[in-house]
Order: C-alpha cells, then structure tokens, then sequence
C-alpha cells in the first residue's frame, strides 16, 4: 500500500499538472493591459519598473525570456509563462497544506486506507477550488506579480506546517530559516508575503507552550515586530541610514561617491559576524537562530541590488531613477505616490493650517550632495483630524464619492459615525466581501463598479438573493445578461469553506486560530492598512489574493465535513468517501464550467495591436504624450521587446512632472532624439515649479501671454511671474490664463515653397489647410493652474515652433484630455493620435482630420487580430478600447465624406470598421448611433436593421434603469440620445411604420425626470 508521504507527493503533482493545464489553454498569447507591458518589457532587458520595484520577478521573468530563443513576438507568451508555474506552484502547495492540516483533523499521523484516500481528495477539492476562483486565475493569466507572491504566500504556509512536523531542534531550525529566505525574495516580488509571519508566529507559539490569551498577544506582538523588522529597518531603515552616512563621508569628509555606503556595508556585515560569533561563544541558541534568520532576510532582500546596478546604466525604462543611495532610499520609500493615514489624520473636508519644513532634500551633484529644498509636510486643525480616518483624500471626484457613499449632503462634515459606515460599507463591504463574493458566489458581470446596481457585482445565482441585493437580474438588459463574466456559483464554493471553517474549528481550535489569522491578515488587514478611497481606476481584488487562497484550504477541509455528515446515513465508509467526493467534486466543476469562458485569454492581442497602431499613426521621430496605464505601458512593450516604432518617443503626462523623468526625457534612446526641453534641471528640480497658480493680473485679462517671455520669466524668476508668499518663500505662478506664441512662419514655410528644403517642412499639413495657417496660435488653461508637466509641454512647443516645426508632436485622446493646456482647437487627427499643428480649427471636435494620411494608416497600417471573433473574451478594457477605435473610423468616413465628397472611400472604411469590430463583438455603444447617418448617406446594406437593433437596445435599457430605480442618470441620458439619434434617422431615411417604434418610444420617456 502506498504511504501518506508518496500518495501525498502524487496528488500534490497532479492537481499542478491540472492547473498547469488550464492555465497555460487560457494564458494570454501576449502584453495584457495594465502594469503587464512594463514587466515584461523591464524582465526582457532588466531595466527598473515602478517602484517599490520587484527585481527578484525581474530576474526569474528574464529567465523565462530566454525560452523565446530569440524569438521577440514570443517573448511575452514566456514571461507570461512565469504566472503559470507560479500559480501551479501554488495549487501545489494548497494541495499539501491541506492534507497536512487535515491529518490532524482526522487524528492520525499515519493515515491509511479511506482515511488516506480521504485525505488526497480533500487536497483537490481545495485545490481545485483555488484554481478555478475568479482573482487567482486572473493573476495565472498574465504578466503580474501577484501570481508569484501567492507562491511565496502558499509556500511559507506550507513550510511551517511542515517546521511543525519535526522534533529536532536543529533540523527544525533549519526550516525556519529556509522561510526566513524565502521572505527575503519575496520583497523582491511583493510585500504581501510579509502579511503570513503573524500566522507562522502563531504555529511555533502553539507547538512550543501551552496557549493562554497572554500568550498570544504576547505572540502577535512579536509577529508585528518582526513585520517592522523587515519593513522599517531592512527594507527602509538600513538604506536610511547608509545614505546619512553616505552625505556625511562625501559632504563632509570630501570623500568620493559611495565611499560612505561601502563602510557601512562593511560596518554592518562586520556587526553582523560579531554577533554570530557572539551568539555561538554564549551558547545562545535562539539569538543565533534569530540572527540567521535576519541575514536569510537580507540575502533574500539583496535582490534589490539589480535595481541600482541597471539604474545606473540609464535604461530607457529607469523609473525613479535609482542610481544613487539618496535616490534609491526615495524609491524604496514610494515617496512619489504620498501615503494615507492609518491611525489619525485629516478629513477629506480639512484645510491645512501652515505648512512646516521637516527634513532637507538632497540631489547628487559633480560637487557632492546639494540641498535643493526642505520637504514640507501640512498641519491641520486638531478638529479637522480623526482617530482611524478612513475618508483623507481631498480629490474633488472623491470627496463627492465619500459623501455619496456616507449618504451626506454636499459641503457636510462627516462624523466618526459617518467614517466607521465608509469602511464598513466602502473598504470592507465594497472592496473585500464583493471581491470575496466574486471569487465564492459569482460575479454579476465584468464591468468596473463603483456601487451602483448593474455593475461589478457579486451574483449567486438563486434568484430571490440576488433580486433582494441588486434586482431582478432576469430583467437584465440582453447586453449585460451575456456579458461572459456573469457566472453564478449558487453559494456552492462559499457553503462548501464555511463546513470546512467549522469543522475545523470544533476539531482543532489551534490550527483553526492559524487558519483564521492568515485570513484575517491577508484579506481584511490589508484592507485596513491601505485605506482605500473611493473611484479607483480599477478592480483591486488582486490584493486580497491571499485571503481567497486561505478560505480554499477551508474549502478543501470542508470535505471532510461531507464526509463525516454523509457517514451518519452510509455505514459503508468507502461508499461515504467516494459519495462526499462526487458531491465536493461539483464545486470546483461550477467554477471551472462557468468561469472558463472570461478567463480564457487565448486569441487575444489587440493589447498591443492598439500600441502598434497608436505608434503607427505618428510620424518618424515623433513626440507622443500619452495618458495612464493603458495608453503607456503597452506601447513600452512594443518598442522595448518588438523593437516597433523605437523613433517615437513616448512621454506619460503622469511622470512628466518629476525631475528625473524630465531629465530622461532629455536623453537620446535609439532612434528618439532628446526633447527640446530649455529648462535647466536646477529649475525643475521637485518642489521648484510643481505647480503654478493663475493669479489674473488686470493687464492679461484680455492680452495673451506671449509663451516665450513667461517661459522666460519663469526660469529668471522674473517680477512677471515671481511672487513672494506670506512665509518669505517666493513662487512662480501665471498672471493670466490666455497663451499666445507667435507661428515661426518663415522657418515653417521659407520663401519658396518649390525647394526641397522648405517644402519638407510643411509637407505633413494638408494642401487644403496651408493658407490657414495662424500668424499666433492661442489657447487657453482650462482651470485655475498648469502642472510642471504643462510647463515642459510649452516649452517643448515653442521649441519646436522655434525650429521651423522640425519635431512632430502627438497626442492620444487621454493626454489631449489630461493637460490643463487646451490645445483641441490644434489638433490633427492621423489615426489614433492627434497631432499638433499651426491651424486653428474651431468648429471641429479635436482639430481636423488628416485624411491621406489616416486613410493609408487605417485601412493599410492598422491591425485588429481577432477582434471579430465573437467566441473570445473581451472585457470592459478592450471595449473600451474598441470603441476609440471606432470613433477614429468614423471621423475618418465623416471627413471623406464632409470634405472630400469621396462616397466609395468612406463606404471602405465604413465596412472596414464593422467587420473588424462588429456588433456581435463589440455591442453597440452611443457612440455607434453617429454612424447611421453615414451608413445611408454611402448607402451600407442593412443599415436600417442595425438602426432598429440600436434603438430596440436603448429602449431595454431605459426600461431597465427606470423600472428598477437605477439611479444613473448619465446612462439614461447616453441611452436617450442614441434613441434620438435611432428615430431622426429612421425618420429621414426610412418608412414611418419603422421610426413609429422609436418615436412612441421617446414620447414615452419624455417625462423622464433626468
């Protein structure tokens, strides 16, 4: 008969070939959307991601590279790869930490016969569950860290269930410092790892006294120190202190440039052999041990030496630009993305009293390390702060959010009763039970939800539940109704945990309190300690990864709860055994049969066919500012793995402004050369012009400023612009909100347009367009400030404008947005990118179109793999996505048709829009009803049965928002006017019998109180 040890090790193996299986069928083909791109592009060639970093991914995902064999287009598919074995690593480990922990509910350290049998099929039950719960087998799909940080996670557990196994002191020890190492790496992937020690703490706590409440607390005091170790002295502190010692050796000793840093390394690998040494004369045991411990920390922590390393090569991807000690410290510290309070601080209400210069801030100079300015923190009035404040941030869009979600008037202060309602009803019931729900119940569709009824929420499939929480999801719209994310588990995976949470409970409460802890910390606490504000720009389900692989252990233990209910009524323990199987196995079937649909990634790739595109509508040696995640880090991809388009720049209004961003911007990388950016790095450095605030000054009421002088001003610090504050400090910031720069004409046009020279200067603007081009292009700032990344763009413009319009610049539809300088009246759309050019168009939506030029980039540049396959999965990222891209067609068909009087061309394109994203892909949007009219003015073949189509799914949706009291007025307003749309053309175009539909329909609605 086969042994626990060896049927244990098979069963372990076969649930991670299954999820080995599954997850590569359904691994996405390539760069997926969000941080994706940028792993896989900073793994390719190790350059430096955002901090807080992840070098130890970055090292193992370039491992996975080389299995590309060189073969670019395939590098993306084997980084992805990663995710895959990692998160089959961690079915793995669920398998064997299931069985360990359920032997001891069975009682028995040698399980045998059903008992044995019993055992493994509870391992894949749990196991099974996990990979197929919706986050878990997100993360298994794509290019992320979290899939590898589950690894870690499930690994650590198992290990110290394993620790607990042996008597030997030794051998033992052993096995806590392989965990003390594997932590160590795990900074290198995610600090989420670090959130297990409170749950190991507890597991040697437990086997080595007898348990009292003192006990424990004792025990979570110690575990919370030893998460401070790693998080305040490793991972913050010892840089801390390396770079005071580095300022002082260099500063003040004149010594050379990491002098400082290399006695301390010295110093503190010394200390750290002394006490060693120490450890080992007194025959201090448990010193030594935790000593040890501390150095497997730190090795596994040195992973972080990478980032240094190829910072100082000047990748081309060198976020935070980590190459010094001062610089490095700033990343490790993610001072670039601020923090929130945990225990105390002001409400989103409260207004800074003063502001208090805390700590000098340093740059490193050819002289050594300079103060530049002193970091400013803001205090509040004492009644404006509150214990535990969940609702700090003072965005504009969030604080309505924040009072939204507190059911508070506009302006009303919030109570610490109001802030106890957010986190219960926001953080915790929002942000971590619908996620839990999600992955244990089912998930209403996959559109983002910010606590309204037809988004994002979770679904359990038993009618009078769901119709109780969220309405009648049978009345849903058709649209909604198909989304491929609506799946319906009917509460079978959630019972199935909360037999196995119970039953381990009654039988073994010291394994349950582990259990629960390492549920607890790693979904509520961490929910607890970000603090989330409302209107995040995603799902952030991903971060309670940990919990939801934790409540999959109770999932496989509750199967031994069937089993010992199901042998109450069937004496025969083997039937009962097999009967508790087949009846679990049903969970992780739902799971698998309802969610496989949208976690099936296979066939995707408009990810990165819209980066291609987005790059191909730009001219060579183009500037390209773009947006937020999505319009960027694809884009890296292409250019950094694909070699695509690496003559366009592309700059992220989000980064644009920091220092060292600018200053990388500055640099030649391949074929792009350095922005012609004027401003000295002395003048941009952070805190110096971060932020200009219009004061109007009566003069420039009416009279643009002219771009060149304030440029001017600003660098000089000139009267104009310079203004000092009630504190003594002096600013910079803008007299007026008019701009004007006055159009180098001659250098853009010379004298003759005949010769080569002057003509290829101002080729790229339409023939139609280059008697309009303006003497002085005026805009103006759409709110009351410009940002630093606003100053470098006028600076880049004038530049450009200086040159005789040498240097294309772009924007895409997010940044032409973002910027708070309003340049649409300028724009040239060539694709999916507008380009900026001297003529003003102010009767156009976002300039005008270049028509050759976007007619040869859509119909002949750009790609659309498999967007009209209506068998693969799309969520709301690509429609969103596919909805640009429609927009893009239909300027295009629009300008052929307005300006040029060309029918066949824009009929082309027409066609070519819907049969590389149809309807049945893509639904109809309100975007979709401003083609009707072009479709019959070329005269498209079942142009008014598509109109019908539309019209027929705006009155459903109406219907629906109206009948179950959805509150969202912007839907229904969107909905009424392609209704609107739908009878006006049908009216114009055809019979009254078809358009009599659609205007009873919107007599019916006129009452509609919106």
């Amino acid at each position: 008969m086969l042994s626990f040890s060896r049927l244990n090790n098979v069963g372990g193996w076969i649930a991670f070939l299954i999820s080995f299986i599954v997850y590569t069928i359904t691994v996405e083909p390539t760069a997926s959307f969000w941080d994706c791109g940028e792993f896989i592009s900073v793994s390719y060639k190790l350059m430096v991601p955002h901090p807080p970093g992840a070098p130890f991914y970055l090292l193992v995902g370039r491992f996975f590279s080389l299995l590309a064999f060189g073969d670019v287009l395939q590098v993306a598919f084997w980084v992805n790869m990663l995710s895959v074995v990692s998160s089959a690593l961690t079915v793995l480990f669920t398998f064997w930490a299931i069985t360990l922990l359920g032997r001891k509910l069975l009682k028995t350290e040698d399980p045998k016969g059903a008992d044995l049998y019993l055992l493994m099929a509870a391992g894949l039950i749990g196991s099974l569950a996990l990979t197929f719960s919706d986050t878990f087998w997100f993360s298994a799909g794509e290019a992320e860290v979290y899939a590898m940080s589950s690894f870690f996670t499930a690994f650590a557990f198992w290990a110290i269930l394993k620790w607990e196994l042996i008597e030997e002191r030794a051998a033992a020890n052993r096995w806590l410092l392989l965990i003390a190492y594997t932590m160590g790496l795990s900074t290198g992937v995610h600090l989420l790892n670090l959130l297990t020690i409170p749950a190991i703490a507890l597991v040697i706590y437990f086997k080595y006294y007898k348990p009292n409440a003192r006990g424990i607390i004792a025990t979570l005091g110690i575990s919370a120190v030893a998460i401070l170790i790693v998080l305040e002295i490793i991972i913050k502190g010892l840089p801390t202190i390396a770079s005071k010692i580095e300022i002082a050796f260099v500063n003040g000793l004149n010594l050379p440039f990491g002098s400082g840093v290399l006695f301390f390394f010295i110093a503190f690998i010394a200390a750290l052999i002394y006490g060693l040494y120490y450890s080992i004369q007194k025959n201090k045991a448990v010193l030594n041990t935790a000593l040890l411990a501390f150095i497997f920390v730190i090795l596994g922590f040195s992973s972080y030496g990478i980032i240094a390393i190829r910072s100082n090569y000047n990748p081309p991807i060198n976020e935070n630009a980590p190459d010094d000690v001062i610089s490095f410290l700033k990343y490790l510290k993610r001072e670039q993305y601020g923090d929130r309070p945990l225990f105390k601080g002001p409400i989103y209400s409260a207004n800074p009293v003063r502001t208090i210069k805390t700590s000098d801030l340093y740059h490193k100079t050819e002289n050594g390390y300079e103060i530049y300015d002193q970091k400013i923190e803001q205090e509040f009035n004492p009644r404006d702060e509150m214990l535990f404040c969940r609702v700090a941030d003072r965005r504009g869009d969030r604080i309505r959010a924040y009072e939204n979600w507190m059911n508070l008037r506009k302006g009303e202060r919030p109570t610490m009763g109001d802030n106890i309602e957010f986190l219960w009803k926001y953080q915790l019931g929002h942000m971590y039970w619908r996620y839990f729900m999600w992955n244990f119940a089912g998930r209403q569709n996959d559109i983002q939800g910010h606590g309204g009824k037809m988004h994002g929420n979770w679904k359990s499939g038993i009618s009078f539940i769901d119709e109780m929480r969220i309405g009648d999801q049978s009345k849903l719209p058709t649209e909604l109704k198909n989304n491929k994310a609506n799946n319906s588990f009917y509460f079978l995976p959630l019972i199935l945990g909360l037999f196995g949470m119970f039953y381990q409970y009654k039988r073994n409460k010291k394994d349950f309190s582990v259990v629960a802890l390492l549920f607890f910390f790693t979904g509520i606490a961490i929910i607890l300690y970000l603090n989330q504000p409302p209107i995040e720009p995603r799902e952030r389900d991903y971060t309670s990864a940990g919990s939801f692989y934790t409540f999959c252990i109770w999932i496989g233990l509750g199967m031994l709860a069937v089993y010992d209910l199901i042998k109450n009524y069937i004496k025969n323990n083997k039937i009962a055994g097999i009967t508790a199987f087949a009846l679990c196995l049903i969970v992780p079937g739902v799971m698998a049969a309802d969610g496989w649909d949208d976690h099936d990634r296979s066939g995707r790739y408009h990810s990165v066919d819209q980066a291609r595109n987005l790059l191909a509508s730009c001219a060579p040696n183009a500037i390209l500012f773009t947006g937020g995640d999505n319009d960027t880090f694809p884009l890296w991809y292409v250019q950094e793995v694909e070699g695509f388009r690496t003559d366009v720049r592309v700059c992220v209004m989000s980064y644009f402004s920091i220092d060292w961003y600018i200053d990388q911007m500055k640099r030649k990388v391949y074929e792009s050369e350095p922005f012609p950016i004027t401003f000295t790095t002395n003048q941009y450095l952070s805190g110096i012009n971060d932020y200009l605030q219009i004061v109007p000054d009566q003069r420039w009421e009416k009279t643009a400023l002219n771009i060149d002088k304030l440029l001017e001003a600003i660098k000089t610090e000139d009267a104009l612009v310079n203004r000092r504050l009630p504190s003594g400090d002096r600013i910079n910031i803008l007299p007026g909100k008019n701009l004007g720069m006055r159009v180098n004409k001659e250098a853009l046009l010379g004298g003759d347009l005949s010769s080569e020279t002057s003509a290829s200067k101002s080729n790229w603007i339409p023939g139609d367009m280059k008697d309009e081009i303006v003497d002085i292009m005026r805009w103006n700032i759409k709110g009351n400030h410009i940002l630093k990344a606003d100053l470098m763009i006028m600076d880049i413009i004038n530049s450009v404008n200086k040159n005789g319009w040498d240097r294309p610049v772009y924007f895409n539809a997010t940044s032409l947005i973002t910027t708070n300088l309003d340049l649409r009246n300028y724009m040239l759309l060539e694709g999916l990118a507008y380009r900026l050019i001297p003529v003003s168009s102010p009767k156009q939506q976002n300039g005008r179109v270049n028509i050759e030029v976007m007619y040869d980039n859509i119909m002949n540049k750009f790609a659309f793999r498999g967007m009209d396959n209506p068998e693969l999965y799309y969520n709301e990222e690509y429609q969103k996505f596919a909805m640009n891209s429609r927009q893009s067609f239909y300027r295009l068909a629009d300008a052929l048709l307005q300006r040029a009087n060309d029918k066949e061309r824009a009929r082309e394109v027409i066609e070519r829009c819907w049969s590389v994203l149809p309807d049945e892909v893509f639904p109809f949007s309100v975007y979709s009803a401003q083609f009707l009219p072009l479709f019959y003015e070329v005269e498209v073949e079942g142009t008014t049965e598509m109109a019908m189509k539309m019209g027929d799914k705006a009155i459903e949706m109406i219907e629906y928002l109206v009948n179950e009291n959805v509150n969202d007025r912007q839907e229904i307003q969107a909905n009424l006017y392609m209704l609107n749309v739908v009878q006006r053309t049908l009216s114009q175009n055809a019979s009254e019998e078809e358009a009599a539909k659609y205007q009873e329909a919107l007599q019916r609605f006129s009452s509609l109180n919106i």
